[in-house]
């Protein structure tokens, strides 16, 4: 039995069998330390969630044990539930400059920049948190200023590698760092927790320098305007638009909040360089001449009330996409939001618009910020580790990069696929994984933390599909008669002028149900039972003339 005061113990509460809300957690006897903190965004079937975050009832029991939050990079499936997680527990924050900077505009709009610690980082610094010695390493993504991180433990080195990519040619020089990863890797490291998004993709991923080129031809053949969409916080990306736009002699707009933000940050810590006097406000680009302004919009992923899906409608209020404008989605859809993306595609062909779209390879518009197989074998090389657990990435990932390991030499049974919570303990090179904590996801509803439960969903969606029946019965206090007949009010059910039979029938059924009780003196137990006989004898009329399940809500009024 291992003895918890002295065990390393690392596990997952986001990230694992899934793709976003990362966070990782690596605790040494009484010092706990967090690893990013991400969210993801929810699907259709979540109706009316805003956000997933993590389940952090562990951390919460804990909170005196948790030394800092180091985070990796700015993307948010790593920073998106930052906020939420330092509305309940107060902690350092430690980042890169830009990631601290994308950081900060959420810590402000949730008002908490004054209250939160903030600690800047770079590949060269090194913390002590208890037993625990810290450092980090230069890593290639999508976006700059990205890290490894190296935890040095009583029990041995643990190596988290954020998310990477080995980018020999990477736009504006942020080089991944060889020669310490391959240092720290001949140092020896225990455990290595590495990415695994693109496991099941053979080979290397392409250069982010292979998009520029294709941008800038783009911009040449095009005629009218341009609007280019792409994640906000690919900075590198951007940068290339610019540079594109320079060389093609056109100013530059910039649509959704997001994007405006990171532009903003960006340009301010020096991550972008933008001629002055080369943006322009969104009023003035239906006024410019057509063939001298690009638009950079949010809404590559199909999002509803992003800046690209309004365009698309014609319900954008300051600008409109017209026939022979481009639009180029600089993006690939994520797995689950192929359906949106088709649909805005669809939109801007029937408003005339040449569309340029598709998977990256397809459209040259877009390469992966995550290694491919042979670079997450190169790491696996470089770091020389004797246990290991992928990590950001689905089950199927997950077991590809447990085979890539296998392949260049790590032992089969010390690698570890593990779930959201469970707990891989390491002392004196004794590992055993027979214990998990409550992990799982929260929803975000407006201002609302882990409000919306399952019940709450269940009723949404039941309101959704099949609508609502209100009921509404008028009684004499006195003496428990109906004053009136019952009202009966439907929405999203059917439309009552065309079902009037229906509804003759269903107040006929009500008031004899109330007629049938002991009503002289309704006490709260009697009415809820009043209330129960009405519902089932409504839901079982409905049923066998509709076949549909509306919610059925019975409102008793006593004059």
């Amino acid at each position: 039995m291992l003895n918890a005061s002295k065990t390393l113990s690392v596990f997952a509460l986001g990230g694992i069998n899934e793709i976003g809300k990362n966070m990782y957690v690596l605790q040494y006897g009484e010092d706990i330390l967090i690893i990013d903190c991400g969210s993801k965004f929810p699907d259709e079937s979540l109706l009316g969630v805003d956000l997933i975050i993590q389940d952090i009832s562990y951390l919460q029991e804990n909170k005196d044990k948790i030394r800092a939050l180091l985070v990796t990079h700015g993307h948010e499936d790593h920073i998106g539930g930052i906020p939420y997680l330092l509305k309940q527990l107060n902690m350092p924050v430690y980042a890169t400059r830009l990631t601290l900077g994308l950081i900060d505009l959420k810590l402000r709009e949730h008002g908490l920049l004054r209250d939160t610690e903030r600690v800047l980082v770079d590949n060269n610094s090194t913390f002590k948190f208890g037993e625990i010695d810290v450092s980090f390493f230069k890593t290639s993504h999508s976006i700059p200023d990205c890290l490894g991180i190296v935890f040095q433990t009583p029990e041995g080195t643990v190596v988290h590698t954020g998310d990477f990519k080995f980018d020999l040619t990477p736009v504006g020089g942020d080089y991944a760092d060889l020669h310490k990863m391959a240092e720290i890797g001949k140092n020896g490291v225990l455990l290595l927790l590495s990415e695994s998004t693109n496991a099941e993709r053979p080979g290397f991923s392409l250069s982010e320098r292979n998009v520029g080129e294709h941008i800038l031809e783009a911009f040449r053949q095009a005629d009218q305007k341009i609007f280019i969409s792409t994640f906000a916080s690919n900075v590198h990306r951007l940068q290339q638009i610019i540079d594109a736009a320079i060389k093609t002699g056109r100013k530059i707009g910039l649509l959704g909040r997001s994007m405006v933000n990171v532009v903003s940050v960006a340009e301010e810590l020096g991550y972008l360089t933008i001629p002055e006097g080369m943006l322009i406000e969104a009023n003035q680009i239906n006024g410019m001449d057509p063939e001298k302004v690009v638009v950079i919009c949010t809404g590559s992923q199909g999002e509803p009330m992003a800046a690209l899906s309004r365009l698309s409608s014609g319900t954008y209020r300051q600008v409109s996409v017209l026939p022979g404008d481009t639009v180029i989605f600089a993006s690939s859809p994520i797995p689950g939001n192929e359906k949106s993306v088709s649909r805005i595609v669809d939109n801007l062909y029937l408003l005339g618009a040449k569309v340029i779209y598709g998977s990256g390879s397809a459209s040259g518009m877009h390469v992966s910020g995550h290694g491919f197989q042979e670079e997450l074998k190169l790491m696996l090389t470089l770091m020389k580790p004797k246990y290991f657990i992928p990590i950001h990435g689905e089950y199927r990932m997950l077991q590809q990069h447990k085979a890539l390991a296998m392949s260049v030499g790590v032992e089969g049974e010390n690698i570890f696929i593990i779930n959201n919570g469970d707990v891989v303990d390491i002392q004196q090179s004794e590992v055993l994984k027979t214990r998990s904590v409550q992990a799982g996801q929260v929803f975000v509803d407006g201002l609302g933390i882990g409000e919306v439960g399952k019940i709450i969903l269940r009723d949404r969606k039941l309101l959704a599909e099949e609508g609502m029946l209100l009921i509404i019965i008028t009684m004499s206090k006195s003496d428990g008669k109906l004053i009136m007949k019952p009202d009966t009010i439907s929405r999203g059910f059917i439309y009552e002028r065309e079902a009037e039979e229906l509804f003759k029938e269903l107040n006929e059924l009500v008031v004899t149900i109330v007629e049938n009780t002991e009503t002289e003196r309704l006490s709260r137990g009697r009415k809820n039972d009043l209330k129960h006989n009405i519902r089932k004898s409504v839901e079982k009329l409905l049923f066998a003339r509709t076949k549909k399940r509306p919610m059925i809500l019975p409102f008793i009024i006593e004059i």
